[in-house]
């Protein structure tokens, strides 16, 4: 019984420290110090998106990535060093995570208006919400978010965190749950960001095994991605195919009509309905009603963003988003 009161102590503990760090971030954090960064995030995404709109899908995936290793610090934008195994060539983001250089210009353009002020994991934050809002702007459809800042950067990645704590494409329902359940985040917080997928594209690697292997696809839809998709690895690899095949510029529900026909791209999206896990019911409703779905994806960006900042005097800013000062 004294084991287990300790146990529990030690959790209300984390928790409370948690909570104490998330509170420490507001949207109003740089409103005296670098009064335009908003502003200058903002041009720097609407130039990339109306270069090429995937990246508005590609900045939301980077801010997922980081969030999920070692909290929302920007170790993912670390580069390989004598002193640091990055996080860029793990196996769930080597040849997969891009737009990297869209926060280096941003980065650089904020440092020209305010030196040493913000940190490279806000910029990330704020991209994120601009890159799903820009899009949406594009479309007429979509959220946006009052970003809380104040977050600063770390010194140091972990690779290994980055190829243990992110979800695989092959994932299951429990798998999918359990790994969001240990960063802070509940089954409907998941289903709302697994709605991200409603922009972008997958590469081949990622969806062969589903395409070829699984029976909970509809069979024409299957078909038609074995066209772009060799059955073997090798030279379609890279392949691209639009996460939702409904509407793949729009930020809407498209995708959980998707996986509810059995249109899910990847093992892991179609996971969400029909393999039990408790989410079928949340996929559901979000098919049904897209305002139900923008106004929870909210939410989940929000609480995921919360995941462990480093605040105060912890971390630093750094002048380089690709390594420490």
């Amino acid at each position: 019984m004294g084991a287990l009161l300790l146990s529990l102590s030690r959790a209300v503990l984390v928790l409370a420290v948690a909570l104490g760090a998330a509170a420490q971030l507001s949207p109003t954090f740089y409103d005296g110090s670098c009064p335009n960064l908003q502003s200058i995030v903002r041009s720097g995404m609407a130039a990339a998106v109306q270069q090429e709109p995937r990246m508005g899908a590609s900045i939301l995936r980077l801010f997922f990535h980081d969030c999920f290793v070692q909290g929302c610090d920007a170790s993912v934008l670390l580069d390989d060093s004598a002193t640091i195994t990055g996080e860029k060539n793990a196996g769930p983001n080597a040849n997969s995570l891009r737009g990297y250089e869209v926060i280096d210009s941003i980065k650089s353009q904020v440092e020209a208006a305010c030196p040493g002020t913000v940190s490279c994991a806000d910029i990330l934050a704020l991209a994120a919400r601009d890159g799903v809002n820009l899009v949406s702007i594009i479309s007429l459809s979509g959220p946006t978010w009052a970003v809380q800042l104040g977050r600063r950067d770390t010194r140091t990645a972990s690779q290994s965190a980055a190829n243990s704590n992110l979800p695989s494409p092959s994932s299951s329902a429990a798998t999918l749950v359990s790994a969001f359940a240990s960063k802070g985040l509940d089954s409907r917080d998941l289903v709302a960001l697994s709605g991200a997928h409603t922009i972008g594209s997958a590469r081949c690697a990622s969806f062969r095994s589903h395409v070829y292997n699984d029976s909970n696809i509809n069979a024409g839809f299957a078909a038609k991605r074995k066209q772009i998709c060799q059955p073997q690895s090798g030279g379609s690899d890279g392949n691209l195919a639009p996460l939702d095949a409904l509407s793949p510029v729009k930020f809407d529900n498209g995708y959980f009509r998707n996986v509810v026909a059995q249109f899910g791209l990847l093992h892991s999206d179609q996971e969400l309905f029909g393999a039990g896990g408790g989410v079928d019911s949340i996929t559901a409703q979000y098919a049904r009603n897209g305002a139900v779905f923008s106004r929870d994806f909210v939410t989940a960006m929000i609480k995921m963003g919360n995941i462990s900042p480093l605040t105060g005097s912890n971390g630093e800013i750094r002048g380089n988003c690709r390594k420490p000062n």
